[in-house]
């Protein structure tokens, strides 16, 4: 049953990802040829034209490409729209350039380009809003008990525990956990409000009374030896087995799997950014978000380095040297907002709040965080991003590398202006150990939704650590 509703359900996803196609093309149209928003309006096709193009070219190239990105696949356990909204994004920009390449093989000059501009952008948004529908009614649906998915756990430790209380205290995931199987003597305890039904030798029987529509194995290591009979079991009832690993333990948020050949490897540390395409959203948005807030604020910076040399001796810029992306050092640029001291103690020394060393100017602009705005020109150079885990001093890395667990997993992504850990208040003289716990995961949970909440977030909370 479950099946047959997913069935229909993709049928009725495509024809209405179809009907918001046809809506962002039709708008397109009308935002491109009927308003003078986008330039003069000369002689132009005719909408039947843009009608038999949408036909040939536009939705088949949509629809292709949404299946290619996996945006048909069951999303069950997205927590939210975030990472489907960036696929969306990403079918957009590839069809517009597969949709040019499309017009210049059929030697078609006249079909408006700012028009196909126009329909990635608008797509991208109806797309967007589209989707966040869907996934709240189904969501609303599961949560009301209906379309549920039925799950038999094999074990009977934490980690089966674990996984059980996880299904219950989820129930957007649409998932029931409707029996455990575990050893003889714990039969009939229950656990996270379901009971231990039998033991791992009655799986063929109760697969055979049962109807699951997944199967998942949560045995601990010592018992490995049994999982070919278990598999074994569930495939001849025509059940996919999965298996949770018992050393689960040392994964990440997103574990991803490589192939050699035929042997999967598994690499326990999954770095959104790897992927190329990712770190092309990332870098331009960077540049773009740079350049406007150097434009926008310049006057201010303008203002803070007259203040900065009129109130104090010494340099406008204070330059001092940081560890990077890869752990490669370089120069991170602010606002001198302290008295010029002694190299060597500014390698070793925390600011601590009423810092003798501060200037008067200084101390406004590091509460008020202007003394970080030359660190745009950073993003520029491509030595930071303007959000990422902030940079620190050779001097503290050595020592924290060696004291903090998983320290040095934050310079895999470029450093930032802001981020994660500084929105929840770990900036300063706060817990390192914390600091690095939101650093990875912002590390490993990176999307280009989290950056922009980030940034908005940073623009209108105060920090009480800034000094």
């Amino acid at each position: 049953m479950i099946k047959e509703n997913q069935r229909l359900f993709n049928i009725s996803l495509v024809l209405v990802d179809v009907l918001v196609i046809t809506l962002s093309l039709y708008c397109s149209f009308w935002l491109r040829f009927y308003t003078t928003i986008f330039g003069p309006i000369g002689g132009h096709l005719g909408i039947m034209s843009y009608t038999l193009f949408l036909v040939f070219a536009v939705i088949p190239t949509y629809l292709i490409l949404y299946f290619a990105f996996g945006l048909y696949k069951p999303r069950r356990t997205y927590k939210n729209i975030f990472s489907e909204a960036t696929q969306i994004i990403k079918v957009n920009i590839v069809a517009f350039f597969v949709l040019l390449a499309i017009l210049f093989i059929i030697n078609q000059p006249n079909f408006s380009r700012i028009m196909l501009m126009l329909l990635a952008i608008i797509g991208s948004f109806f797309g967007i809003i589209e989707r966040f529908i869907v996934r709240s009614i189904l969501r609303r649906v599961r949560i009301n008990n209906r379309n549920l998915k039925h799950i038999l756990i094999v074990g009977d430790n934490d980690l089966a525990f674990s996984f059980a209380r996880k299904i219950k205290d989820n129930p957007y995931l649409g998932y029931v956990v409707s029996g455990i199987l575990g050893r003889s003597d714990h039969i009939g305890y229950e656990i996270a409000g379901t009971r231990i039904i039998g033991a791992f030798k009655d799986l063929d029987n109760i697969l055979e009374r049962n109807r699951f529509d997944r199967v998942v194995l949560a045995i601990p290591l010592r018992y490995y030896y049994r999982i070919n009979e278990l598999v074994e079991s569930c495939e001849k009832y025509g059940i996919k087995a999965e298996i949770i690993p018992d050393y689960i333990r040392y994964f990440p948020a997103q574990p991803s799997v490589d192939m050699i050949e035929d042997i999967p490897i598994i690499n326990i540390r999954y770095v959104p950014l790897d992927d190329e395409f990712n770190k092309f959203l990332k870098y331009s948005s960077d540049y773009l978000i740079s350049i406007i807030a150097i434009i926008i604020t310049s006057p201010i910076m303008l203002i803070t380095a007259i203040a900065i040399k009129l109130t104090s001796k010494g340099p406008i810029i204070f330059k001092q040297e940081r560890i990077g992306h890869n752990a490669e050092p370089f120069m991170m640029y602010k606002f001198r907002s302290m008295e010029v001291q002694d190299p060597r103690l500014e390698k070793s020394e925390w600011t601590t709040k009423d810092d003798p060393r501060k200037t008067i100017v200084g101390n406004f602009i590091r509460k008020t965080s202007i003394d970080e705005l030359p660190q745009f020109f950073n993003v520029l150079k491509g030595d930071m991003s303007v959000v990422g885990p902030r940079p620190e001093r050779p001097y503290f890395v050595e020592q924290f590398k060696e004291n903090v667990p998983k320290y040095m997993v934050k310079h895999q992504v470029r450093p930032g202006i802001t981020g994660w850990a500084q929105i929840h208040g770990c900036r300063g003289d706060t817990s390192i150990r914390k600091r690095i716990e939101y650093d990875i995961e912002y590390v490993e949970n990176w999307h280009m939704g989290l950056d922009l909440a980030i940034m908005i977030k940073t623009a209108l909370k105060k920090n009480p650590n800034a000094y």
